[in-house]
């Protein structure tokens, strides 16, 4: 009988019970409302213009056993959770300042008290925190929740949405922020949560289609190119950043960004590097829902030892930073019983690559996972 194999999922998400309490007390977008024909029933109002009131939300978006359920009927065995987005962007500074300090430890508690990954001392449940990235918001506050981060021995880092503290990743005032992160060997899980601006979208006919399946990449990619253009990575060359949605656009459009830097000497001299060396430093998540992608993806990744002043690269082979992810709780199946295509279509796309051995999907399904986040036993 063949070993089950170890699936770690790095991007899975939960609204804790504290924040779900905070969206219900809401007047505005981000709220979660009653249904309007099911007192019983409540659905989530997280953009502008929801379409159809809201999506549905019930306990599999707060409950822990609901997490572990999830993973027990897909074979997950760890899971790195974080907090959903809109995260804290909707709260003045002061009392994001508190809430996240508070969100923090109650992740910590969520996750320090799960069942063991059978036969390990590891816990079945890990997590990202979140820091206060809001306007205003001071840098000695941000420091003090990125170091009560790195004290909670079951967060492994933090998830980041793109604003910054409102002028994006590439705001010199973050730098501070960005050092204590690579001081203290977080991972910075970057998500996206506003897009690129819905008129282009037509959300009238389209629903969120259009905004979740291009707009939510682009603004990845968006984010983290100007992170890049910025010198950050140079600067903080031990920061580690994993990337939502595989990276989006950028793995695609990274030898134009290149030719684009190229010939923008202004651009060019902040750069000690080819823009496709910075491909291979970034982590990214195997949400892409197919075999082609993923296979794309780790070629671009791993072309970046052609771009390495030396001729060497940490990274030769793509698929050693890319990681399992479902997305959960987020595009449930139709039917209670049924099980959840965010995962069988990811699994099948990992499983399918066809230039990856049994070695790197084992990589991709969870060993990196373990080694990114340092849970060897």
């Amino acid at each position: 009988m063949a070993a089950r194999r170890l699936i770690v999922d790095v991007h899975t998400h939960v609204y804790l019970p504290r924040y779900a309490n905070l969206l219900r007390s809401r007047t505005s977008v981000p709220r979660i409302v009653s249904a309007a024909n099911n007192e019983d029933s409540e659905r989530l109002l997280i953009l502008d213009h929801e379409p159809s009131g809201g999506r549905p939300v019930g306990a599999q978006y707060w409950q822990r056993d609901e997490k572990l359920k999830f993973m027990d009927m897909h074979g997950i065995s760890m899971s790195i959770v974080s907090s959903a987005n809109p995260w804290l962007d909707f709260l003045p500074a002061s009392e994001a300042s508190k809430i996240a300090l508070e969100l923090n430890q109650d992740l910590e508690d969520y996750c320090e008290t799960s069942p063991n990954l059978n036969g390990t001392r590891l816990q079945r449940l890990y997590g990202f925190g979140l820091l206060p990235l809001v306007p205003e918001i001071t840098t000695s506050t941000l420091l003090e929740t990125v170091q009560q981060i790195s004290q909670l021995p079951h967060l492994k880092g933090l998830i980041m949405g793109t604003k910054g503290v409102g002028k994006g990743l590439d705001d010199p005032a973050l730098d501070p922020v960005w050092a204590a992160i690579e001081r203290a060997k977080l991972t910075v899980f970057l998500h996206p949560h506003y897009g690129v601006g819905g008129n282009p979208w037509g959300e009238v006919e389209n629903g969120h289609v259009l905004p979740l399946a291009l707009g939510f990449p682009f603004e990845t990619t968006i984010a983290i190119t100007r992170l890049i253009l910025s010198g950050a990575l140079d600067r903080f060359p031990s920061l580690r950043i994993l990337l939502a949605h595989s990276g989006g656009a950028l793995p695609q459009l990274s030898s134009r960004l290149a030719s684009c830097i190229h010939h923008d000497p202004l651009v060019a001299s902040r750069l000690n590097h080819d823009a496709r060396y910075y491909i291979g430093r970034l982590y990214y998540d195997a949400v892409a829902y197919g075999s082609e992608e993923l296979e794309f993806v780790s070629s671009a990744i791993g072309r970046a030892i052609n771009y390495s002043p030396d001729g060497k690269s940490a990274v030769d082979i793509g698929s050693r930073r890319m990681m399992f992810g479902t997305d959960h709780p987020f595009f449930p199946p139709l039917s209670a019983t049924e099980k959840w295509p965010s995962v069988t279509e990811n699994l099948d796309a990992i499983e399918g690559v066809q230039t990856w051995s049994d070695g790197e999907k084992d990589g991709v399904l969870g060993g990196n996972a373990l080694t990114l986040f340092d849970l060897q036993e």
